[in-house]
């Protein structure tokens, strides 16, 4: 047997959807306004995975330009008929109003790996889509959202057939369930007779949860369990928070999985607050007598840890920009941690990494970002991020640039969103002793090159250090985590001088603000260029070092 620690993915890996296909698991997660567009994980015995690609092209153009925070690819479904592995998905375009805004997508391929087929456009009713496979049939099921005044925006879950090769409705819209909790992210399975519709409860937060239904007919009525399959909201204290929006897998040897999503909170006076993002568990499961499913553990808790099948171990890969590690973790040879997830991309934001701004080649050794948009742009922001996956994480980086105006600048971020970041960023100011004042542009060889530590939150933004340094030289930046602590430092000499106060790194999570996040703090270098879009920066040795506490 081997013993998986949950969560198998940490850091930002929300929404799981798993499946499996012969000796192998795959599993698709969101990526919301973050590429490459849905991540895809595979692994053999569900305790190690490895990054096995994604869906490349799930963004038509290859764009989100534009969409909000937590907007974008919403909870994809992964799915194998047989021959060839789909994907439905979301685009959110709206968050926060009665109007979700969303197109539904299907794409196909013979490999995780791709190709895979443009995007399709299909019946759009709500999020969290998913299809169903059955006898040469497709059904592409839904929620349904009601955006009239004094409607439901989580007014039922509905099946639509599609036609396997045009992706054109077969047939009416069939309303499976309605309920009075809020119900998402339907998953429908057969077994025993019994079509089985595993939902997504009480929205993504701590009052998150799982429940079942079935019914002897695929477009119902169907049959709700009075109890949770599972859920964490009963139990604040528990080490796994936010459990819910789960899938079920069968297993070779017939044995019975549940991917659902979890959050680990940091406890803050502020109540808990969870700046990884939703991560990824699994949970082992039996069904009972009457042949509803049941968490093998007896519980409606998720585990901690629980025993699989031992399985060959996949290998971990990685070439290219797209596998470049994304965290690289110590301390976890432990046989109850999960092996080391190194084979995970750099992410951009709305839109994938171009040779236009991201040159690896012209200094060798150095990685060349050209600056565009400031870090509130929901266009084109110049920044390459790696998730951040534990409590204790330490980011540095060495950077070289000339700013010559306030207008360029690069450097170091602790990201979350737009108006959730931390910055310790080169950049341009006044000589000492004069006010801010803008430009002076008839003397554009004063001024100063300092280091900048600015925070955003909801309301503005705010500077709360600044150091002048000689930028003739290479400055090496980072930043150390601790719990809800974050403390930037630059090296000077061989000495970590510090730079402003501790912050609270716990602000960057779903759970600080009064809108709805989604998402996961990254730590990410960026380039900044408001006027002439050419101000280039260098940087090297990005590295990023989470330890499991």
């Amino acid at each position: 047997m081997t013993v998986l620690h949950n969560p198998v993915i940490r850091g930002f890996a929300p929404d799981p959807s798993l499946v499996r296909v012969g000796d192998w698991y795959y599993l698709a997660t969101s990526s919301f306004e973050w590429f490459p567009t849905i991540p895809i994980h595979r692994s053999r015995d569900l305790a190690h995975w490895e990054y096995a690609g994604h869906v490349e092209g799930a963004a038509p153009g290859d764009s989100l330009a534009g969409v909000p925070d937590s907007g974008g690819i919403w909870a994809p479904s992964l799915s194998w008929d047989g021959e060839r592995f789909w994907v439905t998905y979301a685009i959110v375009r709206s968050v926060g109003t009665p109007y979700f805004d969303l197109d539904t997508y299907v794409s196909t391929a013979p490999d995780v790996s791709g190709p895979w087929t443009p995007p399709r456009r299909v019946p759009s009713h709500g999020f969290d889509p998913a299809l169903f496979h059955e006898n040469g049939h497709l059904w592409l099921l839904n929620l349904q959202n009601d955006h009239r005044p004094d409607g439901r925006r989580f007014a039922g879950i509905i099946a639509t057939q599609l036609d396997r090769e045009t992706l054109t409705t077969v047939g009416p819209t069939r309303l499976l369930l309605q309920h009075d909790r809020l119900i998402e992210g339907p998953k429908l399975l057969k077994r025993d007779g019994w079509y089985v519709l595993v939902l997504a409860e009480g929205g993504t937060g701590f009052e998150h949860g799982v429940r079942v239904a079935r019914s002897r007919n695929l477009t119902g009525p169907y049959d709700l369990h009075e109890r949770p399959l599972l859920t964490s909201r009963h139990d604040p204290a528990w080490t796994l928070q936010k459990a819910g929006h789960a899938e079920l897998v069968q297993s070779p040897e017939g044995d019975w999985y549940l991917s659902h999503l979890t959050a680990r909170p940091l406890r803050t006076p502020e109540g808990p607050r969870c700046p990884l993002g939703r991560e990824t568990a699994i949970q082992a499961v039996t069904w009972d007598t009457e042949g509803w499913p049941r968490l093998r553990h007896g519980d409606t808790r998720p585990a901690v840890t629980v025993k699989v099948p031992a399985g060959q171990r996949p290998a971990l890969r990685g070439a290219g920009l797209y596998s470049i590690c994304g965290c690289r973790r110590v301390g976890a040879t432990s046989p109850h941690r999960p092996a080391a997830d190194n084979a995970t991309p750099y992410y951009t934001l709305r839109s994938p990494a171009a040779p236009s701004w991201i040159d690896p080649t012209t200094r060798p050794g150095w990685l060349r970002l050209r600056g565009h948009h400031g870090p509130d742009s929901l266009w084109s922001h110049h920044l390459l991020a790696r998730r951040i996956t534990e409590h204790r994480t330490e980011a540095q980086v060495t950077l070289q640039a000339t700013p010559t105006t306030f207008t360029q600048a690069a450097g170091l971020l602790l990201w979350y969103n737009t108006s959730a970041y931390y910055a310790l960023d080169l950049t341009w100011t006044e000589p000492a002793g004069e006010n801010q004042h803008g430009q002076q542009w008839q003397q554009q060889n004063s001024g100063r090159t300092v280091l900048t530590l600015t925070t955003r939150d909801e309301n503005a933004l705010h500077r709360v250090s600044e150091t002048e340094v000689d930028a003739a030289t290479p400055l090496t930046l980072g930043v150390t985590i601790d719990g809800a602590d974050a403390r930037f430092w630059h090296l000077t000499g061989d000495i970590r001088s510090p730079i402003g106060p501790p912050l609270d790194f716990s602000r960057l999570s779903d759970d600080h603000g009064p809108r709805l996040r989604f998402t996961g703090a990254m730590a990410a270098i960026h380039a900044v260029d408001l006027v002439g879009a050419s101000f280039t920066a260098d940087f090297k040795d990005f590295q990023v070092t989470c330890t499991p506490g």
